[in-house]
Protein backbone atom coordinates (compact mmCIF):
# COMPACT_ATOMS: atom_id res chain seq x y z
CA UNK A 1 0.00 0.00 0.00
CA UNK A 2 1.33 3.44 -0.79
CA UNK A 3 0.39 6.68 0.91
CA UNK A 4 1.37 10.21 0.11
CA UNK A 5 2.61 12.75 2.64
CA UNK A 6 3.97 16.27 2.32
CA UNK A 7 7.63 16.82 3.13
CA UNK A 8 8.59 20.39 3.99
CA UNK A 9 12.28 21.20 3.61
CA UNK A 10 14.00 24.43 4.65
CA UNK A 11 17.61 25.51 4.13
CA UNK A 12 19.16 26.60 7.44
CA UNK A 13 22.79 27.56 7.19
CA UNK A 14 24.73 24.61 5.80
CA UNK A 15 21.93 22.15 6.59
CA UNK A 16 18.52 21.24 5.24
CA UNK A 17 15.84 20.64 7.86
CA UNK A 18 12.76 18.65 6.95
CA UNK A 19 9.49 17.57 8.48
CA UNK A 20 6.28 15.86 7.40
CA UNK A 21 3.38 18.28 7.38
CA UNK A 22 0.70 15.70 8.25
CA UNK A 23 2.50 13.93 11.11
CA UNK A 24 4.03 15.87 14.00
CA UNK A 25 7.26 14.34 15.23
CA UNK A 26 8.62 13.29 11.83
CA UNK A 27 11.61 15.64 11.65
CA UNK A 28 15.10 15.26 10.28
CA UNK A 29 18.06 17.07 8.78
CA UNK A 30 20.71 16.49 6.15
CA UNK A 31 23.62 18.24 4.50
CA UNK A 32 22.08 17.76 1.02
CA UNK A 33 18.56 17.68 -0.38
CA UNK A 34 19.07 14.03 -1.27
CA UNK A 35 20.11 13.20 2.29
CA UNK A 36 17.23 15.04 3.95
CA UNK A 37 14.72 13.40 1.56
CA UNK A 38 16.09 9.93 2.35
CA UNK A 39 16.08 10.72 6.07
CA UNK A 40 12.45 11.92 5.88
CA UNK A 41 11.34 8.70 4.19
CA UNK A 42 13.15 6.61 6.79
CA UNK A 43 11.80 8.65 9.72
CA UNK A 44 8.26 8.46 8.35
CA UNK A 45 8.47 4.68 7.86
CA UNK A 46 9.83 4.21 11.39
CA UNK A 47 7.15 6.39 13.01
CA UNK A 48 4.34 4.58 11.19
CA UNK A 49 5.80 1.16 12.07
CA UNK A 50 6.32 2.14 15.71
CA UNK A 51 2.82 3.61 16.04
CA UNK A 52 1.29 0.41 14.61
CA UNK A 53 3.26 -1.73 17.07
CA UNK A 54 2.28 0.46 20.03
CA UNK A 55 -1.38 0.40 18.98
CA UNK A 56 -1.32 -3.40 18.59
CA UNK A 57 0.13 -3.83 22.09
CA UNK A 58 -2.50 -1.55 23.62
CA UNK A 59 -5.27 -3.57 21.91
CA UNK A 60 -4.06 -7.02 23.04
CA UNK A 61 -6.45 -7.29 25.96
CA UNK A 62 -9.27 -5.13 24.59
CA UNK A 63 -12.13 -5.77 22.22
CA UNK A 64 -11.53 -3.39 19.33
CA UNK A 65 -12.92 -2.71 15.89
CA UNK A 66 -10.41 -1.77 13.22
CA UNK A 67 -11.62 -0.29 9.96
CA UNK A 68 -10.23 1.89 7.18
CA UNK A 69 -11.00 5.59 7.18
CA UNK A 70 -10.83 7.47 3.89
CA UNK A 71 -10.85 11.24 3.61
CA UNK A 72 -10.74 13.58 0.64
CA UNK A 73 -8.57 16.66 0.99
Amino acid sequence: MSREFTGVIEKRGDWYVGYVEELPGVNTQGRTLKEVRENLREALELIIECNKELAAKSHESASVIKEPIVIET
